[in-house]
């Protein structure tokens, strides 16, 4: 059982948009991700996907529905198949809860898509 600082996780990286693996539970993936300015527009049709504001402000866009705002302390869950962009204006600091295999970039493949995922140092 190894404890987790989210403050000092977040201090060992600065790239913005590549998330990095902070555990693995029951299949499914805490990773954390600094994120800064405007993310793709990309679904995800087999994983729901949870975003949990640890600093910052996030808004995510969704196609078919009215934003999301998330302030430091509150989450968001994105269903299955939702085409959504995340945008952090300033930079935020993001917790995401999915399945292992989830790419941060869904069903697009862009610069931004992290292939081989990196763990917290």
């Amino acid at each position: 059982m190894e404890k987790v600082s989210l403050a000092e996780a977040f201090d060992s990286f600065d790239e913005t948009w590549s998330p990095r693996l902070a555990g693995e539970l029951n299949g499914q993936a805490v990773k954390l991700a600094k994120a800064d300015g405007e993310f793709v527009w990309h679904s995800h049709a087999e994983a729901d996907e949870l975003f949990l504001v640890n600093a910052g402000r996030l808004r995510i866009e969704f196609r078919d529905e009215a934003d999301a705002v998330l302030e430091a302390g509150e989450f968001t869950i994105v269903p299955r198949g939702t085409e959504h962009r995340p945008v952090a204006e300033p930079e935020a600091e993001i917790v995401l809860f999915e399945p292992s295999e989830t790419r941060n970039t869904g069903d697009v493949e862009t610069d931004e898509t992290v292939t081989d995922l990196k763990s917290l140092d």
